[in-house]
């Protein structure tokens, strides 16, 4: 290693474990040249006798890494479990470093390893680091046929998952639990999802081979309204497709949903890409509750809601790259969002209400862009034969900022 320039310091080696058995020639001299070691404590149990300083990382995550930048030009090698830069270590420390100061010796995943018991093509599954996150966070991948590999906690966490997958109509499916995978306690065993043994140990994996009757989530905007609770404040399923293509949600882009009641359409968006944010703005607190609920629910529990006026909140939240309005549209709301706004942010705003339509109207004439009546009926029971009814009308104004 090079540290006279101050460049390269940390050698992140990926620690599996079958231990130093598993290294390559480059991590092993690394390992032996290390002045200093960091590892969490079941790394530690399976490194040798070393000449370097052994320290133990500490819990919670973050506070060790002042203790690992502060020894900044010295030989430091971190050991991190397998691939460190797959649901690892990796970017929570290089984000604190300049590229040259580091370097990452990988080994395999814990994906990968898994697949190659399992031989299934890595590339068809999905993958899934939940040791720190949200068991929810499955839920949208829960669509019959699919295979998952999943990180977990423990093994506790194995037979909440299989619980939370029953409860959403995935019983029939089948799980494997794949312990200590690469090293002497290598364990893999196969069972049904109301059959999780109880001395399931860590580190632990899980594949899923997805079965049951679901409703799996639609991969199309528009979702059933059945997905969402709600009070009956709620843009419905064929307003909320023409809404969400109005939108256009690119993968990283945050949404402000104004008036996000049941927060439909925010979820929506979130279901679009995992790095999307949205944030819904909503002055009933029992429907922002509720909002809630529903991303909980629909596994994206990162949509944030504030409480109150829109207009008082908005100038505190970051800014986005695409606007809903659903609910509270009015002309001071409309004058503050442009005073707002980045130029190009993309806005679309529903009208039910003649004076909201009126405002819409107005807007169009001064704004530009676009203004669309929507129509929908559907058919229902007209005495012994059948008849259209009409929904109430719906006007949509779609303008960049």
């Amino acid at each position: 290693m090079d540290v006279v320039n101050n460049a390269l310091w940390l050698t992140m080696i990926g620690w599996g474990e079958s231990g130093t058995a598993g290294l390559t020639a480059a991590s092993r001299k690394a390992l032996e040249d290390a002045e200093i070691v960091f590892g969490a404590r079941r790394h530690l149990r399976l490194l040798p006798a070393l000449c370097a300083e052994v320290r133990q990382w500490p819990v919670p995550f973050s506070e060790g890494i002042p203790l690992l930048l502060a020894e900044r030009g010295r030989r430091v090698v971190m050991l991190v479990s397998n691939d460190p830069f797959w649901f690892g270590a990796g970017t929570s420390i290089t984000r604190h470093l300049e590229p040259g100061e580091w370097q990452a010796l990988a080994a395999p995943s814990t994906f990968s390893l898994a697949a190659a018991r399992l031989g299934w093509g890595l590339e068809r599954c999905v993958c899934l680091g939940l040791h720190a996150q949200p068991l929810t966070r499955v839920r949208r991948h829960l669509q019959p046929g699919q295979r998952l590999l999943v990180l977990l906690r423990d093994g506790a966490a194995v037979s909440e998952l299989t619980t939370l997958i029953k409860s959403y109509g995935f019983a029939d499916s089948r799980i494997t639990a794949l312990e200590a995978l690469g090293g002497e306690h290598e364990r893999v065993r196969h069972f049904g999802v109301g059959q999780v043994p109880e001395d399931i140990a860590h580190p632990v994996a899980v594949a899923l081979e997805v079965a049951g009757a679901g409703p799996a989530i639609p991969l199309t905007p528009g979702l059933p309204d059945t997905f969402f609770e709600h009070d009956g404040q709620i843009t419905k399923q064929a307003v909320r497709a023409l809404t969400l293509a109005a939108l256009a949600p690119k993968p990283g882009e945050r949404l402000w949903d104004i008036g996000t009641g049941s927060g439909s359409v925010a979820i929506e968006w979130l279901l679009a890409h995992p790095e999307n944010q949205a944030i819904g703005f909503e002055q009933h607190f029992d429907r922002a509750d509720r909002a809630r609920r529903n991303a909980d629910n629909l596994g994206v529990d990162w949509l944030e809601v504030k409480e109150g006026a829109a207009v008082e909140a908005l100038e505190s939240a970051e800014l986005p790259h695409a606007v809903f309005i659903g609910g509270g549209l009015n002309q001071a709301l409309l004058d503050a969002l442009w005073k707002l706004l980045a130029p190009g942010t993309r806005v679309v705003a529903n009208a039910v209400t003649l004076e909201s339509e009126a405002l819409l109207a107005h807007w169009h004439q001064q704004a530009g862009g676009e203004l669309l009546r929507l129509e929908l009926s559907s058919a229902a029971p007209l005495g012994t034969r059948r008849g259209w009814k009409a929904s109430y009308p719906i006007v949509q104004w779609r303008g960049v900022r």
